[in-house]
């Protein structure tokens, strides 16, 4: 893996470990690690709903996740993944039957409805549904009441829900399939550098972050913007899609080994990284760690927030699960606190209220 230098070297030495009795403990960069909302309130809400990201700031979340997807006129909207049924209402509108197709996105036979074949018009028609009813009944509850939002209502949603709460709250923005919509002929790093000039939230101090799974995005955002850039790393035996569709064999791990952590430090700021990689499991999927990437990734000034903490027991290790139903509540309170005691700088959660309450215990 090359990848040029495209960003100024960080001329602060490396920060010095901090240790608990047991040596273990990494303090995090931040003064007070960050709670970010997951797709906004998702554990209670459908996820990207306005609702959700409303219900979120009620919270006190210090940040809101938001993943974006392009529509066919090149409007960014609120969705974790292109193909819309699973979180829409799509399939049950004839008058889109006929979009129906199968694509291959990021390396994956999908079948479905796209977005990159709507409008944003013919998107507000839709309304979103909870993905995992079996699991959140009351959120499915709200299925067929909430509509589809765009980025720029989304952003509008948190500012105005954080004036009234008094307090400002931040945004992280995931940036979604940007090799595919390209091969497509659709960029979405235009629209949204536009979109983000045109409200004044293109510098430093304006609370927001811009986050891909793909490298090249982040590596064409580096010079165009000032705004914090996260790479975001998945379970380590995956790659980068991004770099996979180019046919390089490049892995998330390659991208936190040394030499990777020196590339990506070139054109980001930090890391988002799947839980498991911080605090890995055995093959009882029992906790054994952490690793030492929080502390790695600190020594070269790049934040580290977590995904994605869940209160179900599906999502917890073994020891922390309450039972063997699946969609009991754990100890995802006890889960938060090893991961801020391992030094992370931020939880990216679905039920808020938990990761600030145990942040309360151990900061």
């Amino acid at each position: 893996m090359s990848l040029t230098t495209e960003r100024a070297p960080d001329p602060r030495p490396a920060p010095t470990p901090a240790t608990s009795l047991a040596g273990l403990r990494e303090d995090s960069l931040e003064v007070t690690p960050a709670v970010v909302a997951h797709r906004g309130a998702s554990g209670y809400r459908p996820e990207h709903t306005l609702e959700a990201y409303r219900t979120a700031v009620q919270m006190g979340v210090d940040d809101v996740e938001m993943d974006v997807v392009l529509t066919a006129d090149g409007v960014l909207l609120a969705r974790h993944e292109n193909e819309l049924s699973l979180s829409t209402d799509v399939a049950e509108h004839p008058a889109y039957a006929h979009r129906r197709t199968t694509r291959v996105v990021d390396g994956e036979e999908q079948t479905g409805w796209f977005a990159e074949d709507f409008t944003a018009e013919e998107v507000r028609s839709l309304r979103a549904r909870e993905r995992t009813p079996e699991l959140r009944p009351d959120s499915a509850a709200w299925d067929g009441r909430l509509r589809v939002p765009t980025l720029e209502e989304a952003l509008t949603a948190v500012a105005d829900e954080s004036a009234r709460a008094g307090r400002a709250t931040g945004v992280m923005i995931e940036l979604k399939h940007c090799a595919h919509l390209a091969a497509r002929g659709l960029s979405v790093v235009e629209p949204l550098l536009e979109l983000l000039a045109r409200r004044g939230l293109d510098h430093p101090r304006s609370r927001v972050r811009v986050m891909s799974f793909e490298v090249g995005v982040l590596r064409e955002l580096a010079p165009r913007t000032r705004l914090p850039l996260v790479q975001l790393v998945d379970r380590l035996h995956r790659r980068p899609p991004d770099l996979a569709a180019a046919g390089e064999v490049t892995t998330y791990a390659d991208l936190v080994s040394p030499e990777g952590l020196a590339a990506v430090d070139a054109y980001a700021d930090g890391l988002g990284v799947h839980k498991e990689v911080v605090l890995p499991r055995d093959e009882d999927d029992v906790t054994v760690g952490p690793s030492d990437l929080v502390r790695a990734a600190h020594r070269r000034w790049l934040t580290v927030h977590v995904y994605t903490l869940r209160a179900e027991n599906r999502f917890l290790p073994t020891e922390l699960r309450s039972g063997p139903d699946p969609s009991a509540p754990g100890d995802v309170r006890a889960e938060a606190r090893l991961l801020l005691e391992a030094g992370v700088d931020g939880l990216i959660c679905d039920q808020p209220e938990e990761a600030l309450a145990a942040r309360d215990l151990v900061v």
